[in-house]
């Protein structure tokens, strides 16, 4: 089955909607959002190398030969795991904008089925330029979904989220243009834009100076969609002021395409530089993750609130692809799944309270366990599953991320790191505070007496959560309690890419150690690849 179906299928269905009535649109979104996540799952079923470093999906296509242009796409098991949570929140997202959306809605589905290509081809790209034109095309459908559908402050809003993400990935694009520049001087094959072609080169040939300046071209785009302090001030108001959908799919997917290009480009393409800069890169991680979390102690809009919050969730992801093991690399791709269900609930959870009573301020609202018991029930399972409750999904990829920093220490055995105790302890503190900030939002708006404004109009909605909701929200909940309770099953299977990955980085911890006497154990499949590449 080509992977091609994956990204071809929505943009089918965005320009059918605008041939059809518009009462119609929601449904053919509906429709092949939800045959594109069939399509997926049986994609997965297939998987020839789930489990196993390889391009387990593949499809190879040529496009202009002569500059070694080419449309490849594929994905080994980490890029599978975020294509079937990418085909999962966006049926979702569609379903949960049936009653919210009332104006302009052909546009509206329209730009969320394109929206579903572009991140769907980033993480399928098997070639830098159409890793970049997905990457850069994320940009459009959702600046669109904020700037028309938005909150009272959409325009300013959509505008800095454009204007931050986009002039990030203009470095972005200029360390791969050097990359590939560099590449075709050797000689070799004349050019070429083929990522494993371009990592291998870069990881091999260029020189520590040459790598310390694309790993930092490749963070000023990576960075800011993640996004990493000090550059994370878009989010928060891009959060605030988009629709539903919008902020699930920031919260589930866009986040992820800057920690995605952490682990798919940084980490294999330069990893001299990155155990150069691991440390300051992890300060900044950890920065994130306590400064934004004293931020959300002080937020009324609980939509604002999780929106820091997703700032300091993420520092604990970024710290887990520097500890440079597989105990962290694991857990942070596994934070990436999990922030993308536990979150994106929470978004949803939110936009159903807003639909019902038109505000977000804890203070105007309060004690609805009373009023609304089942959507109490939620939200409570899903702000547990955030501050990592054992059990549940966040707790599993939390403490991996916190255990793989903890023992990235220069004397470790096989997978040595540059990261260690100190700062894992230090970013522990920002679990406490997650703790508090949650739980104390919790308790203002679910228990207590009961606090509803004065004006509430629910219009044709229910009192409480109707089945339409209670539907989006069950698969959430239920792959929150299967991660939490067999995450083996998602880390057996993303092992070999998460090794094949970090393969390099025994010989350059090494290497950065210059007053060790101790042996190292370098894995294999550093030496096969020089081989590879020079043969």
């Amino acid at each position: 089955m080509s992977p091609w179906l994956l990204l071809l299928l929505p943009l089918f269905g965005a320009a059918s909607i605008f041939l059809t009535k518009a009462a119609l649109s929601k449904w053919i979104s509906l429709s092949v959002s939800l045959f594109v996540f069939v399509i997926s799952i049986l994609m997965a079923v297939q998987f020839e190398q789930w489990g196993r470093m390889g391009t387990g999906l593949r499809s190879e296509t040529s496009w202009i030969n002569s500059m070694g242009l080419t449309l490849d796409l594929g994905a080994d098991s980490v890029a599978m795991m975020l294509v079937l949570l990418t085909t999962l929140l966006v049926p979702l997202c569609v379903w949960s904008s049936f009653n919210a959306i009332t104006s302009r809605r052909k546009e509206y589905y329209a730009w969320l089925l394109i929206l579903e290509t572009a991140m769907l081809g980033v993480f399928l790209a098997q070639d830098i330029i159409l890793f970049y034109v997905s990457f850069e095309l994320t940009l459009v459908p959702m600046f669109f979904l904020i700037a028309i559908y938005g909150g009272k402050n959409r325009a300013h809003a959509s505008v800095k989220f454009f204007i931050y993400t986009f002039t990030g990935s203009l470095f972005t694009l200029a360390g791969f243009v050097y990359v590939a520049w560099q590449y075709s001087k050797t000689g070799a094959s004349g050019w070429s834009f083929a990522i494993h072609d371009l990592t291998i080169f870069a990881s091999t040939q260029l020189s520590s100076t040459e790598q310390g300046w694309i790993l930092l071209a490749l963070l000023a785009g990576f960075a800011v969609k993640i996004p990493v302090f000090p550059v994370h001030t878009w989010l928060p108001l891009a959060h605030t002021e988009a629709p539903t959908a919008g902020s699930v799919i920031l919260a589930g997917v866009l986040l992820k395409l800057g920690t995605f290009g952490v682990y798919r480009f940084v980490l294999p393409m330069v990893p001299e530089a990155v155990v150069a800069w691991a440390p300051s890169i992890a300060i900044l991680s950890i920065i994130g993750i306590l400064y934004a979390a004293l931020i959300c102690w002080v937020q009324d809009d609980v939509k604002k609130l999780v929106a820091y919050s997703s700032v300091s969730h993420l520092g604990f992801c970024v710290l887990g692809l520097v500890a440079l093991n597989p105990i962290g690399l694991e857990g942070a791709v596994l934070y990436m799944i999990n922030h993308g269900l536990s979150t994106g609930a929470l978004f949803f959870l939110i936009g159903m309270m807003y639909e019902r009573y038109h505000t977000r301020d804890m203070n105007m609202i309060g004690g609805l366990a009373k009023s609304m018991p089942v959507w109490s029930f939620f939200m409570v399972f899903f702000v547990l599953a955030s501050v990592g409750l054992p059990g549940l999904n966040g707790f599993v990829s939390e403490f991996m991320c916190l255990l793989g920093t903890f023992v990235s220490t220069a004397d470790a055995d096989q997978w040595p790191g540059v990261l260690g105790p100190n700062y894992a302890v230090v970013a522990a503190l920002g679990m406490v505070l997650a703790a508090m900030y949650l739980l104390i939002m919790v308790g203002k708006i679910v228990f207590g007496a009961l606090k509803e404004p004065d004006s509430t109009d629910r219009g044709s909605l229910p009192v409480d959560l109707s089945l339409r909701e209670i539907g989006i929200l069950a698969p959430l909940a239920a792959l929150c309690i299967w991660i939490g309770v067999q995450p083996t099953v998602l880390t057996d299977a993303m092992r070999g890419s998460v090794e094949k990955v970090l393969s390099p980085y025994p010989q350059f911890v090494e290497q950065h150690r210059p007053e060790s006497n101790t042996p190292i154990v370098i894995p294999q499949s550093v030496t096969q690849d020089k081989e590879d590449h020079h043969g």
